[in-house]
Order: structure tokens, then sequence, then C-alpha cells
């Protein structure tokens, strides 16, 4: 034990030896005759428990679970429901115990953080905020990297890391190539400079809440609005000095192939993709089969992966009635022009139609076999079909809460839905790109787009589902751009509320919420579209999870483990090994199931030290934001990475050394903001 004015030694670090008598280890230990060490009452240890049944089943499901969020077999929230099923029909846990996470105070204060940081996105307001840091940054790099994390970091203190990333992304893209750069060079710095920040408050990161209330449950006073600010401050200067001197040598320069001074033009990105080499022309013949019916009903799409994107009628095959329908003195003897029809899913194919395609040649002539049609060579003109006044081409990404991640295009009803026409599906990591009709889209994901220009603007409205690459209008116009002073006021108040204590972190986080929706900062329907349910599921699922391992006994028995192995050297041999150990889970799994399951761990192990456990739940708070070294570590290193072209391989290289730093500073200075 650790007596009030003495320091008393840990148990020795094999606990499983046979260390005799009790005046033999006291002997041994040089307890007895010392009497200084006598007021520590040092006892000889036990030998570590065996394990249980019930310890098996709970370790059991924790390595199911694990092995699930690597694999991704199945998604993180079906993971964590089938975790509470189970918990519940092994009798680990009783119903209520197993049902307790969705009503836990994390969850609810966690989901309303989410309806807040809609709110301020929804109005503008965070693009707003972004915008005028920016203006500052100039085109030299490494002022770029500074103002970049800094920025991200500002925002990221009281808004999702995801949403803030998604909400600079396509204007740290503008200041790479206004600056002459590769967007390589500066979205890793985004991405880390948004998980550095969220560690700098409270409501910053899910992690931070889910400590403060493993702090709560313990009996401990909770932590504060800023007690985590001094150790994350701490850490963002020292992250944005390491990526402006170390780790900008070590990112790639992976420079687009079109002039990278400034945002490619539709022109440039249809010839990045090479897009006029696939096209092709079909022309409807007498006794064609495909007369008469629509381009969906055709399915050329899914049966030979042939985009038709526009359709030549010659004059004469329009329907009468449009002749009809003229004054009859405005009728010409000159021939009229034949018609460039925009094709949509809607379009009927008629008689002597010319569809101009997009395939590879052998698919191309493949559906012309089928359908009985003529392939005829494309002509210059026919690059019109791509881009002109009417339709053009675009980049959009797939954010993590997009409803269209694990559908295939068809299952979307892409072209039904938004009125354009998918080109191409990038995926990062992938060498080419991939099929059309059968590929389930991922996070991540690029898709190429093309059809009318009013649709392409439409989807900078649907930011659940897109992030439109390289359009920094997106910053500027939102749906309710004249509520963003009255967010920026609930906005403030929240945080006055939350630091003065006037109530308790969850219910002012949801009155906040609530004033954000009533004051139609935005609508209930958009709240629900600004959380993500998935993180909610996941917290819900593994709060009983936690409480299972408590239950059993088996996170004392880690504890005892933790403490035999490393209390010998002291608690700051713990600490680190709780860092290493959260931080290394955190690369691949997500960082708020890591936190959930290792926060017991870290209580238990402050008691077997019988030493104040705020340091230890601080840490793995911290660790669980230091996700750099995987793309898969964090939602916001998945966003960039297809934009930035990045290999798993670039993340590992630039992140580890930041971890290894995190660790340094963390062992050196949480010890003297939370003495032990």
């Amino acid at each position: 034990m650790w007596a009030t004015a003495v320091h008393c030694p840990p148990w020795p670090p094999n606990p499983s030896a046979n260390y005799g008598t009790k005046e033999q280890w006291s002997s041994r230990w040089q307890v007895a005759g010392n009497p200084l060490l006598a007021t520590c009452n040092l006892q000889p240890p036990t030998r570590q428990h065996d394990m249980t049944a019930d310890m098996w089943l709970a370790v059991g499901i924790l390595v199911t679970a694990v092995f699930l969020f690597i694999s991704e077999k199945l998604r993180v929230d079906i993971v964590a429901l089938g975790v509470v099923v189970l918990l519940m029909l092994s009798g680990l846990l009783t119903t209520g115990e197993a049902l307790a996470g969705f009503s836990s105070t994390a969850v609810l204060t966690i989901g309303s953080l989410f309806i807040v940081g809609g709110g301020v996105m929804n109005t503008g307001l965070a693009g707003a905020i972004g915008r005028r840091i920016l203006a500052i940054a100039g085109h030299h790099e490494g002022r770029l990297i500074v103002v970049l994390m800094a920025a991200v970091a500002l925002l990221s203190a009281v808004m999702s890391d995801t949403g803030t990333v998604a909400v600079l992304l396509p204007a740290a893209i503008v200041l790479a190539r206004n600056a002459n750069l590769s967007p390589s060079r500066l979205l890793i710095p985004l991405s880390y400079g948004s998980l550095l920040g969220g560690a700098t408050t409270l409501i910053g990161t899910p992690p931070n809440i889910i400590v403060r209330d493993a702090l709560v449950a313990g009996g401990y006073e909770a932590f504060n609005f800023f007690s985590f600010t001094p150790m994350g401050f701490i850490l963002t200067v020292s992250g944005i000095l390491y990526m402006t001197v170390i780790g900008r040598r070590l990112l790639p320069d992976r420079r687009p192939q079109v002039d990278a001074q400034r945002l490619p033009t539709p022109k440039e990105l249809v010839n990045e993709y090479k897009l006029p080499d696939q096209l092709l022309r079909l022309r409807v013949r007498r006794g064609a089969d495909i007369i008469g019916k629509t381009i969906a009903q055709t399915e050329l799409g899914r049966d030979f992966g042939v985009t038709v994107l526009k359709i030549i009628r010659p004059a004469e095959t329009r329907p009468l009635f449009e002749f009809a329908r003229r004054p009859f003195n405005n009728v010409s003897s000159t021939p009229a022009a034949d018609t460039a029809i925009v094709a949509q899913n809607d379009t009927v194919i008629q008689l002597d139609d010319v569809l101009i395609v997009k395939g590879e040649a052998d698919n191309v002539a493949h559906a012309a076999a089928h359908w009985n049609l003529g392939v005829q060579p494309a002509v210059p003109k026919d690059e019109k079909a791509l881009i002109s006044r009417e339709v053009g081409v675009a980049e959009v990404l797939l954010p993590r809460r997009s409803s269209l991640i694990g559908k295939t295009l068809a299952e979307e009803r892409f072209g039904t839905n938004h009125k354009l026409t998918v080109l191409s599906i990038n995926r990062p990591g992938a060498h080419k790109p991939l099929e059309l009709a059968t590929t389930k889209l991922a996070f991540g994901d690029i898709l190429l787009v093309q059809g009318p220009w009013e649709q392409i603007v439409a989807l900078k409205n649907k930011r659940r589902d897109f992030v439109v690459i390289g359009q920094p209008e997106s910053m500027i116009e939102a749906p309710r751009k004249d509520k963003a002073r009255l967010a920026l006021l609930i906005l403030v108040g929240m945080i006055v509320a939350m630091i003065a204590g006037v109530a308790s972190l969850t219910a002012v986080a949801m009155v906040a919420a609530l004033a954000m929706v009533l004051s139609r900062c935005l609508t209930m329907d958009e709240a629900y579209e600004f959380i993500d349910w998935r993180s909610l599921f996941l917290i819900a699922g593994m709060i009983p999870l936690s409480t299972a391992l408590e239950k059993t006994g088996v996170v004392d028995w880690a504890a005892q483990g933790l403490v035999s192995s490393l209390g010998a050297i002291g608690p700051l041999a713990v600490l680190a090994g709780l860092f290493l150990f959260t931080t290394a889970f955190t690369q691949v799994i997500s960082n708020t199931a890591t936190t959930v399951i290792v926060a017991p761990l870290a209580l238990a192990s402050a008691s077997q030290l019988s030493i104040q456990p705020q340091a230890f739940l601080m840490a793995i708070a911290i660790a669980a934001s230091m996700a750099f070294a995987t793309p898969v570590a964090s939602p916001t290193n998945t966003l960039v990475m297809g934009a930035g072209h990045y290999t798993f391989g670039d993340y590992a290289k630039v992140g580890i050394p930041l971890i290894i730093i995190a660790l340094v500073e963390v062992v050196l200075v949480l010890p003297f903001l939370f003495p032990f």
C-alpha cells in the first residue's frame, strides 16, 4: 500500500513466485526492521487466481468482437448489438445491465454534441471560421501546414473531428493547388490536426467523455471542460512543430497529372480519366429490339458496363406533334438540325438515334450485338457529351455517414435519385477503377460523376452523402446561413455553461441540441442525419461488455497482471503500458470501443497501486486520439486518403514518430498535472 508520507514499493514483479513465509518475504524485500516501510503494511503477494468459466466467456465475446472490428466482416454497430444480445443470452448480465448502455450519459451527451456540431455546419458557421483563419495562410508550405493544423484543431475542440475535416477538405485542396503543391502535402496534416484538437477539451472527442464518466462511476471527481486543455495544448503545439520540421519531409509528393497551380477544370478531369478514348457511337437500326425502351430498361450499364451519355436524334424522327404545334408560317424549307439530348434514365430510344456511349470497346461490341445496333467510332465533337454548357463532370467523395455505403449504384438507383451518371469509381489503395455495376461503395470512395451542372451543384447540399472535391463554394453556401450568428450564440452559451457547471454535462449538451432545432439552425430530420448512429450504437454495445469484464473479474485479473509486470518499475511504467496498449488497439479498431474497454482496466490498475486514477484515465483518452499510424485508425484518415492519393505506408511513416513523441510527453507531463 502507499502511505501518506512515504513512497511504498509496489508488489514484487512476479506474484506467482514462491516467496515463502511472511518473515522470509519481509526480510527479502527489506521490510522487517525498516520503520518507514513498516508503515506500508506490505503483505506477501498471492498467486494470481485462475480464470473462471464466466471470465473465459467474457473474454471470448471480447476477442470475437475485436476480430469482427478488425476484419470488417460486419458493420461495427451490428457487432455492438450482437455483443448486447450475447451478454443477455449467456447470463453474464441481466437484461437491464445489458441495455444500460443505451441510456448512458455518454451516449446522450455525444448524440447531443453531434446535433450541435450539425447546426454549426448547417449554418455555414464552421466554413466561415475556417475561411477567415485560412485567409492568412499564404503560399509557403510550412506556413500552410501550421495554419491549416491550427484551424482544424480549433474547430475540432468543439466539433466532430470528421465533420471538421469534411468542411475544410475542399479548402485545403484549393490552398494546395494555389500554392503549387500536391494535396498530399497538406491532407495528412489536416487529419492529424483534427485528432490533436479533439484532445484539447472535454467535448472534443468521445473518448474524453467516456473516461470522464468512468471517473464518476468510480466515485472520483469528474474532469471539467478544460481538464484536457494543458496536455492537449502541449500535444497540439508539438504535433504542429513536428509536422512542420520533420513530418513534412516524410510526406509523399504525389502531384496530379493536371496543372497543380489551380483546380482541375472539367476538361482536365476528362483528360485525366482518359474519357475521350472510351467514347463510341451506337446507331439504332431498323428492327433493333432496343427501340421504344428507356435507357433504364436496356440495363446497358449493369449487363455490359456501357454508359449512355448523349443521344443525337435526327430531326425527321422527332414526334409529329412537335411539327404540328408550329405555326404554318414558321415552317422552313431548310432541314432542321439534329437534336442533342442529355441521356436520362427515362429517355426513350427511337429509330435512327445515335447513342454516344462510354465503355470498353469489347463491352460496347457485345452490347451492340445483343441489341442489333451499329457501332461507329466517336468524332471529336462527341466530347461535348462529357462537358458543355449544360453538362459537366466532377469528383465526389463518400463520407463516413453516407447512405450509399454498402450499396451498389444500381441498389442506390443513382441515376434516378441524383440525375447523374457515374463514370468511374476509385478506391484508395486500388490500382485501377472499380467495376461500376457490381462494386459495393465504401467510405472514402471517389466517384467521377457526369450530368447537368445544376444536378452536380445539388450534390453539395447533400453533405451527409457527398463531399464535392475541389469546390470551395461548399464552405460558403449553406442551407441556413442566416442563422449563423444564432448558432454561434448557442455554441458559446453551451461552452460557458459547461465551464460554469450550471448543470450536468449531459443536460447542457441536450439543451444546446434542442436550441439548435427550435431556432431552426437545422430541422429535426437534418439533426438525425448529422448524428453518427454507428458510433452511438458502438458505445451503447461496448459499455455492457465493459460491465461484464468487470463483473466477471477479468478487469481485476488483467490489472493484477499489468501491475505485476510493470508495477515494480513504478506508476510511470504502468502509465506508459496503458498508453501503448490503447494506441495499438486504436490503430485497428474504433478509438471509442478501445476507450470503453480499457477505462476499467486503468481504474483497476490505479486501485491495485493505491494511487489516484486521473493520470491513467487521461492517458488512455489521449492515446485513443493518437490514431496516426493507419488509414483505418480514424475516419478522418480514411476521408483524406483518396483525395491525397495516400498509401497505407504513408500513415505509418509519418504517424509512428508522432505517437512516440506523444508517449514521451504524456509520461513526462501528466504526473505533474495529475499527481499520483
